[in-house]
């Protein structure tokens, strides 16, 4: 498993594009994996004959194997599949009870991992060939489950070889598990008899399990619906929490008299065209850039008892998706136009809402700007991203009284909070990196140097 973003620690196969046995060359697609961040193709690092080890759906921390490329002269490690029956070795470790010869290696690790040691169950008496248990996985095939079915099963103590389940491809999800008795061995075969469990809610259920739902109804609360999360709302969660934890935050907020930004952007929009101009959070992150050209240690972060300062000025741009948050970077802000900077986060913003972002598109940033001005919020405080120092929420722009050369007129102001990190930026500090964010701004000719 690759690691393919910055704070990936585990990935999840949703397809291969190539299957076991074909012939793949050096850069070629073999695989779509799903990591905290999005979702990528993962492209041959070598030329060779595919051997896939991890199956579709199965998720595993970096390091561990998914497949292998086996080069000319090389044979299939065998993973996944029984080894050929002769010469198979006998094991010391004989059961005592038994006195049969172990199976061969692969067969008794797959076991070993799968099925957990129970006493033998007493030989049935002759019959038709049984059909199979609801959901057991073949010799060495990884059962499918999801990640939360995996570890609620584990803290229950529940087989999920014994568990049928409903979700897509027979995929066991949490409900599922839910559903089982701790403990519980595989069931034994039996002749199949019809089932006096209503139909209907047998199809509801295991169309809210699909969904990776699960509805708790006739509670002092009303109906409880627990849903699932994604992986990027894992993610999320977690991150922010150890934010919250983690880092002793503290806030600055300033005023910013727009005024003048809003003039000019009316003049580029005349020049323009059809060209759409920069907008405002384009000034803010070409504004950021360039104060924290100025002010090093605010591109940095706290880290590991040490100050962790940064050569590239990356700002990270928080981005609504459907029920998640994503956060695009644009590298080396303070280096590009005001014109570059709005381009790109036009396309990065695109990419995020049509889920084709890529991991280094979200990776690297140094700093954050959030900006939720557009949906009426005058002001507010952010959650600093673990491994930089500060991030800068910025409200809505509105028209109020200012005082300009002694008199009151009609402004445009728009609120911004800096969320700093106490153990590497101090008040001082922060205030000064907002004041020269706020000159800027007020003075936005000079956001074109």
């Amino acid at each position: 498993m690759p690691r393919l973003s910055d704070s990936m620690e585990e990935g999840t196969i949703l397809r291969w594009l190539k299957a076991s046995g074909d012939q793949v060359a050096r850069g070629e697609e073999i695989a779509e994996i799903e990591t905290d961040k999005a979702t990528m193709t993962y492209e041959a690092d070598a030329d060779g004959v595919l051997e896939i080890v991890a199956e579709e759906g199965t998720t595993l921390p970096i390091g561990e194997v998914i497949a292998r490329l086996l080069g000319e002269g090389e044979s299939p490690s065998g993973n996944g599949a029984a080894p050929a029956a002769t010469e198979a070795p006998v094991d010391d470790r004989e059961g005592a009870a038994g006195g049969q010869p172990t199976a061969p290696p692969v067969e008794a690790a797959a076991a070993a991992v799968e099925e957990p040691a129970r006493p033998p169950e007493p030989a049935p008496a002759p019959a038709p060939a049984p059909a199979p248990a609801p959901a057991p996985a073949a010799d060495g095939e990884r059962i499918k489950a999801s990640p939360v079915a995996r570890r609620v099963a584990q803290d229950r103590g529940v087989d999920l070889r014994s568990v049928t389940g409903t979700g897509p491809g027979g995929r066991i999800v949490r409900a599922d598990v839910e559903a089982a008795q701790p403990g519980a061995a595989p069931p034994a075969p039996a002749v199949p008899e019809p089932s006096p469990a209503p139909a209907a809610a047998a199809a509801a259920a295991a169309a809210a399990a699909a969904a990776g739902t699960v509805t708790e109804r006739g509670t002092n609360r009303g109906d409880i619906t627990t849903i699932e999360p994604s992986r990027s709302q894992q993610v999320i969660a977690r991150r922010m929490a150890e934010s919250r934890a983690t880092i002793p935050s503290f806030e600055v907020t300033t005023e910013v008299d727009m005024s003048a930004a809003v003039e000019l952007r009316a003049q580029l929009k005349a020049v323009a065209g059809d060209t759409p101009p920069p907008s405002y959070n384009d000034m803010v992150v070409k504004a950021c850039a360039l104060a924290l050209r100025d002010h090093p240690r605010v591109n940095a972060a706290y880290k590991d008892g040490a100050f962790e300062q940064y050569g590239r000025i990356n700002v990270g741009i928080a981005v609504a998706a459907p029920e998640s948050l994503v956060v695009p970077v644009i590298f080396d802000a303070d280096e590009k136009s005001l014109g570059e900077i709005g381009r790109e986060a036009r396309a990065l913003a695109a990419k995020v809402r049509e889920n084709t972002i890529t991991p280094p598109e979200v990776s690297g940033g140094t700093f954050t700007v959030s900006n939720l001005g557009m949906y009426g919020v005058a002001h507010f405080t952010a959650v600093i991203n673990p491994g930089q120092s500060a991030i800068l929420a910025v409200g809505g722009l509105t028209e109020k009284a200012v005082v300009r050369n002694g008199e009151i007129v009609a402004g445009h102001v728009m609120a911004m909070t800096l969320a700093s990190d106490h153990r590497i930026l101090y008040g001082a500090d922060s205030a000064v990196f907002l004041r020269r964010v706020r000159e800027l701004l007020e003075q936005p000719l000079a956001l074109a140097f």
